[in-house]
């Protein structure tokens, strides 16, 4: 399978950011997140609600093996109820263990995890990664990541439930969706798209969840970089509509998005629940939290966001 088109060559370097922050860097666009961006996420909490956008991390999860080695979460107990002075009158402990592929449940995409031509972000060879993990651009590189989160809700835009297709969200249906919910974006702001195809994954089968995705168009890379988003997240497993537009380029938004722009990228969050209440309230943006657990070296980091409106 052939590299980016022409058209989306010059695309990816009308929207690269290699060099913006620095010879070095390692963060992308969550360099967009200062302080002015942190206290417009403060200032969103009118309620003090919060939601969860992580989905379940268990065995149940929404791996079907399309992905070898990417394996639903799995628990181990290495200890149930131990009396380590031998007195179960004294202290008593229960302890465990697990194992996951890292990009399994709710996760960011580190900058290591794409790249195309030798290269990932900001010019830095693919040659970091190893068997031994990403000497740069691995997930610890995020470091804390707070702002104000915006909710795109494009599936209550198009008045339906769900996509039954590999429906391609363009820039145009972002601004939209953003007038919709009465939205100005704002540079920092980290944007969650909701298309509603958590409903495959609640009524099966659940390969459906993966095989068949709405989600980003190459035509809204130039809209996330042009609103200076710090963060793009999806409630589906792909991100980019899957099939994508173009048969012949695979994943051509993740192409660009990680390895071009630096653009923090998340799948498999939870919207749907946030979504009715934004919907039943008028508020749809709020304060984000969503650090990944800094796993040295990991090209993916999990991560159990939360809303707080």
């Amino acid at each position: 399978m052939p590299g980016l088109p022409p058209h989306l060559v010059e695309l990816a370097a009308r929207v690269s950011n290699r060099g913006r922050w620095g010879a070095d860097d390692q963060r992308g666009t969550l360099n967009l997140i200062d302080a002015d961006a942190v206290r417009r996420g403060a200032a969103a909490v009118r309620q003090g609600r919060p939601f969860s956008l992580a989905i379940p991390f268990d065995a149940d999860g929404p791996q079907t093996g399309g992905i070898p080695g990417r394996d639903n979460p799995a628990l181990e107990m290495i200890a149930v109820n131990v009396a380590y002075t031998g007195d179960a009158d004294g202290f008593c402990t229960s302890d465990d263990r697990f194992s996951m592929g890292v990009q399994s449940a709710t996760h960011w995409d580190a900058l290591s995890h794409v790249g195309y031509g030798h290269e990932l972000y900001n010019g830095t060879p693919d040659s970091v990664v190893t068997e031994a993990g990403a000497a740069r651009l691995g997930i610890e590189a995020f470091g804390p990541v707070a702002t104000r989160g915006v909710l795109l809700d494009v599936a209550r835009l198009h008045g339906v439930d769900h996509f039954d297709d590999n429906h391609p969200i363009t820039g145009d249906e972002l601004d939209a969706a953003a007038a919709a919910a009465g939205l100005a974006i704002e540079p920092g702001d980290i944007v969650l798209v909701r298309t509603g195809h958590m409903h495959f994954l609640r009524t099966g089968p659940k390969d459906r969840y993966r095989t068949t995705c709405p989600g980003l168009s190459t035509r809204s890379i130039e809209w996330f970089h042009d609103h200076q988003v710090a963060g793009v997240a999806t409630d589906t497993l792909v991100l980019e509509c899957f099939p994508c537009e173009d048969p012949a380029v695979l994943l051509p938004v993740h192409m660009i998005q990680l390895r071009d722009m630096g653009l923090a990228q998340g799948q498999m969050w939870a919207l749907d629940e946030l979504a009715a209440d934004c919907a039943a309230d008028g508020q749809a943006d709020f304060l984000l939290t969503a650090t990944p657990i800094p796993l040295t070296g990991a090209s993916g980091g999990l991560v159990a966001p939360t809303a707080v409106k």
